[in-house]
């Protein structure tokens, strides 16, 4: 997961929010009041939070198959 630490627009600190934040949508909360409770009140930082997205969980499974690929070429070389 690879949050900004600082929002693009204001420089507000935002990373140290997102795991909060995260948990509280996935034990259903509102996103808006939760947004609110941590005290995101900038559209630009709302923007930040709502639209980042974990890519690392989609890169994984290609990792995972070259490595898999590299150990069957070294054991055919072998």
């Amino acid at each position: 997961m690879l949050i900004p630490v600082r929002c693009f627009t204001c420089g507000n600190l935002i990373a140290d929010k997102y795991d909060d934040y995260q948990n509280k949508i996935k034990a259903g909360e509102d996103p808006e009041k939760t947004l609110e409770s941590l005290g995101i009140e900038r559209y630009c930082c709302r923007r930040m939070l709502l639209t980042t997205v974990e890519t690392i969980q989609q890169v994984i499974p290609f990792y995972e198959a070259i490595q898999r690929r590299k150990q069957e070429v070294q054991s055919e070389l072998e």
